[in-house]
């Protein structure tokens, strides 16, 4: 797996092959959108919308968006905050871990994630720390998997959606 930041042209547009690429990412995951709500409609995700969520994200200079290819194929994404707006928090967060849902249970999320914590490691964090909304159990089950533990619970700052927060130690 390589994992290489989005690099965007400086007015924010995606190329358009690699917009279509996260289209098909994001859209294949109907059913954690359906969940969190992010999209209007999760059975029509749509090339302007993902654009606009990305536009979103990177207009935080702490913020990273981490593409991962398998075979030259789009298999994930994940985004990245170095700072939490909370300045009693010292950890960088991981915004975001999704898997094409055809790629699943293949092992690509458990190596994306391990590529993020080594990236975070590399950058002389000692931590990090996620929020899993609490009605994803699945996704639940997958961070502790990977040795992440609940710290809290509490809304997100987004939409006030109650969330598990979770953080590992990065050795």
């Amino acid at each position: 797996m390589i994992l290489e930041p989005l690099r965007v042209a400086p007015d924010h547009d995606l190329p358009g092959e690699l917009l279509t690429e996260l289209t098909a990412l994001y859209a294949s995951n109907r059913a954690f959108h359906a969940l969190s709500g992010d999209f209007p409609d999760p059975d029509d995700i749509r090339p302007e919308q993902v654009a606009a969520e990305l536009a979103d994200e990177l207009a935080n200079p702490d913020v990273e968006v981490l593409l991962a290819r398998s075979e030259g194929r789009l298999v994930g994404v994940a985004i990245t905050l170095a700072h939490h707006p909370d300045p009693a928090d010292p950890d960088p967060w991981i915004g975001l871990l999704m898997v094409d849902a055809a790629a699943q249970r293949q092992g690509h999320g458990r190596r994306l994630a391990g590529l993020v914590e080594e990236r975070l490691r590399a950058a002389g964090r000692t931590a990090v720390r996620l929020a899993v909304l609490e009605n994803n159990p699945g996704a639940l089950a997958f961070w502790t998997a990977l040795g992440y533990t609940v710290v809290d619970r509490r809304p997100d700052r987004r939409l006030n959606r109650p969330c598990a927060v979770l953080r590992k130690e990065l050795r």
